[in-house]
């Protein structure tokens, strides 16, 4: 089995640092992907392919339509993580590995809610 993610964007706000009481400090930061795809009537976009976005704007078949999905990236490794505290910044493009974690916690509220985040 593997569990492996790649993704390359745009860092949404600048990392934080947090340290919980008797655990390791983790960087924190989401990062933002897009995807662009054509829409419209075409034959060669029925099965709703994703397009590359240099492509996407040398056809004029169909309409663009773009989705943004914000990623949540929590960096433990110790070089690796203060480096990404110190050195990334918003707006900045850069590329994560990692492996997807999904965990669960309970809101203010006292809400149970699901959690996915990206551990760099």
């Amino acid at each position: 089995a593997m569990n492996r993610v790649q993704l390359l964007g745009r860092v949404g706000q600048d990392p934080i640092m947090r340290q919980v009481e008797g655990k390791n400090p983790v960087t924190i930061f989401s990062l933002a992907t897009n995807e662009m795809w054509r829409t419209g009537e075409s034959e060669l976009n029925q099965g709703g392919e994703i397009w590359h976005p240099t492509l996407l704007f040398l056809c004029n078949l169909g309409d663009i339509s773009q989705k943004t999905t914000w990623h949540r990236i929590s960096v433990f490794r110790p070089g690796l993580r203060d480096v990404t505290y110190q050195y990334v910044k918003k707006g900045a493009r850069i590329f994560v590995e990692g492996k997807i974690d999904y965990g669960e916690y309970t809101d203010k509220n006292n809400v149970r809610r699901q959690a996915t985040t990206i551990i760099a």
